[in-house]
C-alpha cells in the first residue's frame, strides 16, 4: 500500500548547509526535484527573505561545496528560483529517487532541519530507505505516516460513511463559528440518528488524529527497528 511519510533531516548534515549558515532569513523550498545520473541531483529550489539580497545568496550558493553549478532562473523580487547540481551529501535522495521509485512532493527548511514529504509505493520502502540512512550516517526523524487507502475516499483511514459525514458537516458549516448547521438539522440531512451521527464524527476526528497528527510511539518505533 502506497505511504506518504514526513521525515526531518539536521540541515546540517543535508545539501545547502553551508549556504544556509551563511545566510538569514533565508527561506528555501524544493520546486522540483530529479535525479539525472547516479551521482547526481537536480533541484528546482525557490530561496526567499526579507534581509539576504540575492548578491548574498549567489555568492553562498558559489561557496557551497554541495552545489556543483547554479543557475537564477527567475527573480520575482521578493523570491527567486534556482536550477542547481547537488553532488554532496545527496546519497539518501538518490537512493529514494532511483532505488524505491519515491516520490518526492515537497521539501523545504523549516528552522535548522530540512522537512521531506515522500510517496513511498509501499510502506516497506520507508522502512528500506530509514535503514539506510541511518547506515549513511543521516540522522533522519519519521515525523508523520500516511497511508492511502486504494479507494480515494478511504484515504487517512476514514471509512466511505466517515468521509461523507465530514464533507457533508464541513459543506453545511457545521465547523463554522456560529455554526451554519447543528447536530440535529445535519442528521436529518443525512437521515441518520443524532446518536450515530455523534458516533460517526467521534470515530472520524479519532481516525484524522491518529493517521495525520500522530503516529503513535509504537508506530514510530516499527520504523526505526
Amino acid at each position: 500500500m502506497s505511504t506518504i511519510a514526513e521525515l526531518a533531516v539536521p540541515a546540517a548534515e543535508f545539501a545547502l548547509r553551508h549556504t544556509l549558515e551563511a545566510t538569514d532569513n533565508l527561506d528555501v523550498e524544493i520546486e522540483r526535484v530529479v535525479a539525472y545520473d547516479p551521482e547526481h541531483v537536480m533541484p528546482y529550489v525557490w530561496f526567499s527573505g526579507t534581509e539576504p539580497t540575492l548578491e548574498t545568496v549567489d555568492d553562498a550558493l558559489a561557496d557551497d561545496p554541495s552545489i556543483e553549478a547554479a543557475e537564477r532562473l527567475t527573480d520575482l523580487g521578493d523570491e527567486s528560483l534556482y536550477r542547481m547540481n547537488w553532488v554532496d551529501d545527496v546519497t539518501v535522495i538518490l537512493h529514494l529517487l532511483t532505488e524505491e521509485r519515491a516520490t518526492v512532493l515537497d521539501a523545504h527548511v523549516e528552522g535548522k532541519q530540512w522537512r521531506f514529504r515522500v510517496l513511498f509505493p509501499e510502506r516497506e520502502a520507508l522502512s528500506r530507505t530509514y535503514d539506510f540512512a541511518t547506515k549513511e550516517g543521516l540522522s533522519v526523524e519519521i515525523r508523520k505516516i500516511h497511508r492511502l487507502e486504494e479507494n480515494r475516499h478511504g484515504r487517512f483511514g476514514l471509512t466511505d460513511a466517515q468521509y461523507e459525514t465530514l464533507v457533508a458537516a464541513l459543506e453545511r458549516g457545521y465547523y463554522e463559528i456560529p455554526r451554519g448547521m447543528d447536530m440535529d438539522g445535519l442528521s436529518d440531512e443525512l437521515g441518520i440518528s443524532h446518536q450515530a451521527l455523534s458516533e460517526r464524527l467521534r470515530r472520524a476526528h479519532r481516525t484524522l488524529v491518529e493517521e495525520v497528527v500522530d503516529i503513535g510511539e509504537s508506530d514510530a518505533r516499527d520504523e526505526r527497528e
